[in-house]
């Protein structure tokens, strides 16, 4: 009796020891050691400034819903909602920027908001509420998508409901400038169940990201001006570049049968063939003509892994990642990375209704 018992308690701790392995993301636990303080900060190393961004702490508190790592989604919350949100995220759009200042005191540098952060710190706190079954992240993960509507779209005329990159400096009588990157289609496609300007939001930004790409790239920013539509072309040349390459990550990662998909693969299609064309993904790009100029960092490559359909070009890529992985100085190309390889690696999904379908097994679910 007593060897079997010996038996049976050598295969449980065995078998804790195997959920815990297929549960671990090295990727991300480097990146909480590398890029995230103590407190919950997510710190971008490459300003003097030590920074941090609302888009960074959003992204962060995404990779521990992914991750089922709660204990870090709590920290990066609480430090969000007390250092930019003043104390609440369901009265206060999170300032855009915050680090030391001449002073060297450390401090909000900048109050504006930044909406590509806000939707998706509201999004995780939404799916968040659902997946770990906590009402309190759901209730302040709907405060804050009201408030996104109400600070944050606009109605621009001769298009409908549009997401401003921010609060402040975006809209002119007749003229808004827009970031396609912003909205990932399958967030639009999510925040559809509440409603208006939702509704229709997830129209308009599948117009943004079908206009304003001429010859398949996709601009990092662009002006709509009331009358004479997308500026697409002027004084200044639209670049596609290290805020666009989100857009075609963001493509990538779709589910199949949402019914944008497949246009918006055909519409950037360019992108995925000059990357197998030349074995490397460009660094910029005119969107008028299409010309690329520059070899992009590894993040490129790791974004593109959802987005290239042919698997030899994809095989190229994830090399890349593998040979030239981010370090601790590179945060934009290590988020980038998470995003990518993580989905390529089937960490996570997205529904057809843009929720969450993280790697979880029920025994590895969050019991705090």
């Amino acid at each position: 009796m007593h060897a079997l018992r010996g038996v049976l308690m050598a295969a449980l701790v065995l078998a804790a020891v195997n959920v815990r392995a297929a549960c671990t993301w090295p990727a991300w636990d480097h990146f909480k050691q590398a890029y995230i303080s103590e407190g919950g900060r997510v710190i971008d190393p490459s300003d003097q400034r030590k920074i941090t961004t609302s888009e960074g702490q959003s992204y962060a508190l995404f990779f521990a819903l992914a991750a089922n790592d709660r204990a870090m989604f709590d920290k990066l919350l609480a430090w969000t909602q007390d250092n930019l949100a003043q104390g609440s995220l369901s009265t206060h759009l999170p300032a855009w920027l915050w680090g030391k200042k001449e002073d060297d005191r450390w401090a909000v540098l900048d109050s504006n908001s930044a909406s590509d952060g806000d939707i998706w710190i509201a999004w995780s706190l939404l799916e968040a509420g659902r997946l770990w079954k906590e009402p309190r992240y759901t209730q302040l993960g709907k405060a804050l998508l009201a408030l996104i509507a109400k600070e944050e779209v606009v109605t621009v005329p001769e298009l409908g409901s549009m997401l401003l990159p921010g609060k402040v400096g975006f809209a002119e009588p007749t003229t808004w400038r827009f970031n396609p990157s912003y909205l990932p289609p399958q967030l639009a496609r999510y925040f559809a169940q509440f409603g208006a300007p939702w509704s229709t939001l997830r129209e308009t930004n599948l117009r943004l990201l079908l206009e304003t790409a001429p010859k398949g790239f996709s601009p990092d920013w662009v002006r709509y001006q009331k009358s004479n539509g997308w500026q697409l072309k002027g004084e200044k040349t639209l670049v596609s570049s290290y805020d666009a390459i989100r857009v075609y990550l963001w493509v990538g990662m779709l589910n199949d049968r949402d019914e944008q998909k497949a246009r918006l693969l055909n519409k950037l299609k360019p992108m995925a063939n000059v990357t197998a064309k030349n074995g490397v993904v460009p660094e910029k790009v005119d969107v008028a003509t299409g010309q690329i100029h520059g070899d992009g960092p590894v993040g490129f490559a790791a974004a593109l892994l959802p987005f290239l359909q042919d698997r030899d070009a994809q095989a190229v890529q994830r090399q890349k990642v593998a040979d030239h992985f981010p370090g601790d100085d590179a945060y934009y190309s290590y988020v980038l990375t998470l995003f990518g390889q993580g989905w390529d690696q089937y960490r996570f999904r997205f529904t057809p209704r843009g929720e969450l379908q993280p790697d979880w097994n029920q025994e590895c679910a969050s019991s705090s």
